[in-house]
């Protein structure tokens, strides 16, 4: 009887040697390989040719009793693009660490405590999954993990402490440093590259009044967060990405927001990613002259 390979593969897309030698001589199943009907994922686990990465992780993942980690993780948890490489699983320190042409195994501590479950598969929570991933990325470029670790915090998907908290834990980790600056950041309400670039370099140069990050505003039920707030005079900054804030339908929404928060006193300046970048000493002076104008209005005599 004639056996035909996603057959003997089965649903999963995946299968091991030994069950595939219950069905199928030996060496059939080398001629498959050899012919590139069946494709070698890792040591005794086989998949078909157009077996995608989801299935390799969970094959992977299932024979080595492992958990799925660093970028391959940050892929399922939608943080990163799929991967084109090897698939990243993470075993206790005690487990062989050796991995194939197509698995790296990264062999960590309280792996255990992190595990979650996404499509059916065990992975590390998105806090030990960035961590991990950001100190041995396997591909991914610093500018996407930057990415990764801010939108899993304006997503909700974990919280800074979390972030910090595994950080605080990872003193060996390389690029320590950057990871923790970006972290305190996004804890003190930044949540974007342009709000990260505004903060530094505009809102905290010489001579600026303080501010606060996402500072919420109702109006009339509708709640608002204020890029950055100066509270003293009722002062919000909006840092606008040109992607987002370039469209016709978002610039109306801008104008009925800034005009609704108005009239519970608050003015709106705001600066667009070109002028932010760019010259980020003449946002400064704009600001400094909102802030000078508001605190005569806010205090003509001295006193609130």
């Amino acid at each position: 009887m004639v056996r035909v390979v996603e057959t003997v593969v089965g649903p999963d897309g995946w299968t091991t040697w030994d069950r595939l030698v219950a069905q199928v001589s030996p060496a059939t199943v080398r001629a498959w390989v050899a012919a590139g009907r069946l494709v070698r994922l890792d040591t005794g686990v086989y998949a078909a040719p157009l077996a995608d990465w989801r299935t390799r992780a969970a094959a992977v993942a299932r024979q080595r009793h492992a958990v799925v980690s660093h970028g391959t993780a940050l892929a399922l948890w939608g943080l990163v693009p799929p991967p084109d490489g090897p698939v990243h699983l993470s075993v206790a320190p005690g487990r062989s660490g050796r991995g194939s042409s197509g698995v790296v195994l990264h062999r960590g501590r309280d792996v255990d405590w992190h595990v979650r479950r996404v499509a059916g598969m065990p992975v590390t929570s998105v806090e030990r999954s960035l961590v991990d991933a950001w100190g041995s990325p396997g591909g991914l470029d610093r500018s996407a993990l930057r990415g990764a670790v801010i939108a899993a915090v304006r997503e909700r998907r974990c919280s800074a402490g979390d972030l910090a908290a595994e950080v605080a834990r990872r003193t060996r980790l390389p690029c320590r440093a950057e990871l923790a600056e970006l972290v305190r950041l996004l804890a003190e309400g930044c949540r974007s590259e342009l709000e990260i670039w505004g903060c530094l370099h505009v809102l905290r140069g010489p001579g600026m009044p303080a501010f606060v990050q996402q500072r919420p505003v109702v109006v009339g039920g509708e709640r608002f967060l204020l890029d950055a707030a100066c509270e003293e005079v009722l002062l919000a900054v909006e840092m606008d990405g040109a992607a987002w804030h370039g469209s016709r339908t978002q610039r109306e929404r801008d104008i009925r927001r800034d005009a609704l928060v108005a009239t519970v006193g608050w003015q709106t300046l705001r600066f667009g990613h070109a002028r932010l970048t760019r010259a980020p000493e003449h946002c400064r002076r704009d600001i400094r002259a909102a802030y000078e104008v508001r605190r005569r209005l806010f205090r003509p005599n001295g006193v609130r």
